[in-house]
């Protein structure tokens, strides 16, 4: 080959390699249609008031080029929102607000649901949960509660959302621990069974913060205890002098009961792996809006970043724990 042959060839060759170099790269996946975010419950509760916080921070900040609708599918106690997600496979423009019903109520109900056939995105909080009484009651520590609780004829209504469920399962370990005996009543939402505790239909409930921070903030409750292995961080005040970081522990105050749950993002079963970057640095983005700091705060939510195979490894733990608390309590189907 002579010089002059080779060099043409080497010329060729980089003509032949510059479409190739200046073509762009294959654009990431969006979403090209308005976003679904499905909840498993019924208005004014936990999951209904930050499914409107993640709607509007995204809005806010343009974080997506598509409208953000908010569906509330809380029939059949949650499991009209498991089977829609089940029943949704490949589809990238919905997504789950997660908690400890995806471990509950498969067990409780025998729903042929398991979270693994969803995706997991990640997990953006913990809820800690409290024992709260109306504001008029006498009671003010937990052992003045729970004395008059095993005294109780016919026994206190502890109010709920959903049954053998999260506020269920605290019931029932606060009844083994005390041996106090609850009439546990399920409603519809958090936000129902606060309505109910101010209504004095029920003697106490086992709310999260977020379902009973009006009330508490407008004087209506009283939070005895967090059943948390400390007390929320949160030191602003809140409801008049006091801030979430004065209400104590269960622990503290005699009652060895501790419980967190997860808040989590899941789209449906066999999204591509662009489709699930794009949610996790969408869900990223939204947990560093003012926003949604603000709502960590106002709600008594403990913030959390959690993806990829930690949250797999988390969510594993975390299932195989509900299912000895289902166990314990007596609530998995077919076993009563």
């Amino acid at each position: 080959m002579t010089r002059r042959h080779a060099s043409r060839c080497l010329a060729l060759a980089a003509a032949a390699l510059v479409p190739l170099l200046a073509s762009p790269a294959r654009a990431a996946w969006e979403p090209t249609k308005s976003v679904e975010i499905v909840v498993a419950a019924g208005p004014g509760g936990a999951s209904d008031q930050m499914a409107r916080m993640l709607q509007a921070a995204i809005q806010k900040h343009n974080l997506l080029k598509h409208p953000v609708v908010v569906s509330l599918k809380g029939g059949a106690s949650g499991a009209e929102a498991l089977m829609y997600m089940k029943s949704s496979e490949a589809d990238p423009h919905k997504f789950l607000i997660a908690y400890s019903l995806i471990y509950t109520l498969p067990l409780a109900a025998k729903i042929p649901f398991d979270w693994r056939q969803l995706t997991p995105v990640s997990i953006l909080a913990f809820d800690q949960f409290g024992l709260w009484v109306n504001a008029d009651s006498p009671y003010k520590t937990v052992k003045d509660f729970t004395e008059a609780a095993k005294a109780a004829k016919p026994p206190f209504k502890m109010g709920g959302t959903g049954s053998k469920r999260e506020d269920h399962i605290l019931t029932a370990f606060v009844e083994k621990r005390t041996g106090a005996k609850f009439s546990y009543l399920p409603y519809k939402s958090g936000g129902e069974a606060a309505t109910q505790l101010v209504g004095n239909h029920t003697a106490a409930n086992v709310n999260n913060p977020s379902e009973n921070l009006e009330i508490w903030r407008a004087g209506q409750a009283r939070a005895l205890c967090i059943f948390d292995k400390e007390r929320i961080a949160y030191k602003t005040k809140v409801a008049g002098d006091l801030s979430w970081n004065d209400v104590p522990t269960c622990r503290e105050q005699g009652l060895d009961v501790e419980y967190t749950m997860l808040r989590a993002m899941f789209l449906p079963g066999k999204v591509t792996p662009d489709q699930v970057a794009f949610y996790t640095d969408l869900f990223r983005k939204v947990s560093e809006t003012p926003e949604f700091k603000d709502y960590m705060e106002k709600q008594a939510l403990k913030p959390a970043f959690m993806t990829g195979p930690e949250m797999t490894a988390f969510l594993e733990k975390d299932d195989t724990l509900h299912k000895q608390l289902m166990t314990e309590a007596g609530f998995v189907a077919g076993t009563n």
